[in-house]
């Protein structure tokens, strides 16, 4: 098994739905053999799937993530490059292709095209793996970005990196030296910038895909009350808390 694989498995099977799992077979398997740990395990499940399923409490672990950098906004010198990070889509040819890219992927080239809209002398840098597909998630952002009306001589392909770490190794040696933008979603910026910043780039960060929007509102009772899109909003953050570990892990080893 590779290590990419290896990496995958472990990370899904220590997401806060995958323990809920866990726990609860472990409750279904001691029930009889020993009924106090069976109901501890249900107990903390119940627990865990609550909590992580609450807004208020999935937005305040959220936003520390996606409030460290600011919109990008028109620069006062031209921008060389923008750099969308790879996500993901499913290629089905009876499908538009602006369809097939998932949420995520559609956020970035958004972003890229708003950006190139503000700066027409930049090239594009799409990156990602194929995952499976037929084609790399770095061609099928390029195949949207032209049909956004962006040149296809100005868009950079970078089919091979499978994570961040192998987009900012492989991108780094093209736009070092010159002014980058780099896209990604917010929450997974911070992470992202220290990659590139670890290869030598400095580049500017335009994040996407909040989850959380208008935090100073009022909020009704509905935001006490469990939701399954926050469910997912809270893996994402253990997601990227998990990436960071690691990624300072690997800062004091190096």
């Amino acid at each position: 098994m590779n290590i990419f694989l290896l990496k995958k498995i472990v990370s899904a099977l220590i997401m806060p739905l995958s323990l809920v799992l866990i726990l609860l077979l472990l409750a279904l398997i001691f029930s009889k053999k020993n009924p106090r740990f069976s109901f501890k395990c249900l107990l903390i499940g119940f627990f865990l799937l609550l909590v992580s399923s609450i807004p208020r409490v999935s937005d305040s672990l959220m936003m520390p993530l996606e409030n460290n950098y600011p919109t990008f906004v028109k620069q006062n010198q031209p921008v060389d490059y923008i750099i969308i990070l790879g996500c993901g889509h499913t290629s089905d040819t009876q499908l538009p292709v602006i369809s097939q890219l998932n949420i995520c992927s559609l956020q970035r080239v958004v972003e890229a095209f708003r950006i190139y809209q503000l700066h027409p002398e930049a090239q594009l840098i799409t990156s990602g793996h194929a995952h499976g597909d037929i084609m790399s998630n770095a061609q099928k952002v390029k195949q949207v970005a032209v049909s956004f009306g962006i040149p296809e001589e100005k868009i950079f392909v970078e089919n091979f990196p499978k994570d961040t770490e192998e987009e900012a190794e492989l991108i780094a040696p093209r736009v070092k030296g010159s002014m980058a933008v780099l896209i990604t979603n917010a929450n997974h910026m911070p992470r992202s910038i220290k990659y590139f910043e670890s290869q030598g780039v400095n580049p500017i960060a335009a994040p996407t895909g909040y989850w959380v929007k208008n935090s100073t509102s009022e909020k009704g009772w509905g935001y006490y009350i469990p939701r399954a899109n926050k469910l997912k909003q809270t893996t994402i953050v253990w997601y990227e808390t998990i990436g960071r570990t690691v990624q300072w892990f690997k800062g004091l080893i190096n």
